[in-house]
């Protein structure tokens, strides 16, 4: 990995970026990223301070990361499960840093419930956040950076997208996580047609197995699965690339993080 610095000068310089669900995790990880290329970052999530969480991590801590070793970064606490919250979000980014460039759709809440007992209040919630909330706000975002001509859009999947294959083993209520994940992605690509012309990419990248806060909670890495993990680094060199590319080669693309940066002869930065 190269060494962790932040690059006032570096190929973002001048945009700016907005990551959902940032406190902890893969948005905390993706945000740093792009402030090591220069990016002024806007990092949201419920979680500003300590003890709103039962999990590690807040935006007051992923912003502190960032400033104290040089970049630039600023947080706005917001739900995204409400319409409003999700039009303050990006009134107050804009106010702060000026109109966003990089919109960074992370934030995810989830159940793992098996179909004939998931709760309708439960299965809402997920799909407001997971699905309807990344739509919203690239509405919110979409008409700056058509008058901008440029733009650059990532949504955080999963292979929970994928379709199971035969020989069924059974499920651990994952069914409706899934259907968020396929919904997204096919927002992803549908969207990238649209605003081909524009000069807008929208592209999706799917971790994987990612030790993160909310994996454990979840009890997702296992001796089963533990040889799956990714580091994290993975996931946020692969956004970086995508939110950097040229919109007119590279769009409309769901890729996996590890193949994706093989693919481009990348190798993984250290975070800062």
């Amino acid at each position: 990995m190269s060494e962790a610095r932040i690059s006032p000068n570096g190929t973002l310089k001048g945009k700016v970026a907005l990551v959902t669900g940032a406190s902890r995790g893969i948005g905390e990880s993706i945000a740093a990223r792009l402030a090591m290329e220069g990016a002024s970052v806007v990092v949201s999530a419920r979680t500003a301070s300590d003890g709103e969480s039962r999990l590690p991590g807040t935006l007051a801590d992923t912003v502190e990361r960032i400033n104290k070793a040089g970049g630039k970064a600023a947080f706005v606490k917001a739900d995204l499960a409400q319409a409003i919250e999700r039009e303050r979000l990006v009134e107050e980014a804009e106010a702060t840093f000026g109109p966003i460039d990089i919109l960074i759709n992370n934030a995810a809440i989830t159940y793992f419930i098996p179909v004939e007992e998931f709760p309708e209040k439960r299965f809402k919630l997920m799909m407001e956040v997971q699905v309807y909330a990344p739509f919203h706000l690239a509405q919110l975002v979409l008409p700056g950076m058509r008058a901008r001509k440029q733009g650059w859009i990532v949504n955080i999947s999963s292979p929970a997208g994928i379709h199971p294959k035969q020989p069924y083993r059974g499920g651990r209520g994952g069914t409706v996580y899934g259907m968020c994940k396929a919904a997204l992605e096919r927002f992803t690509t549908g969207l990238a047609s649209e605003v081909y012309d524009d000069g807008i990419a929208v592209n999706v990248v799917s971790p994987g197995l990612v030790d993160t806060p909310g994996v454990a909670v979840h009890g997702l890495i296992n001796e089963a699965t533990k040889d799956r993990v990714q580091p994290i680094e993975f996931i946020s060199e692969a956004v970086y690339r995508l939110a950097s590319g040229d919109p007119k080669t590279m769009t409309g693309r769901v890729e996996y993080a590890e193949p994706f940066l093989k693919e481009l002869g990348v190798k993984p930065s250290e975070l800062v």
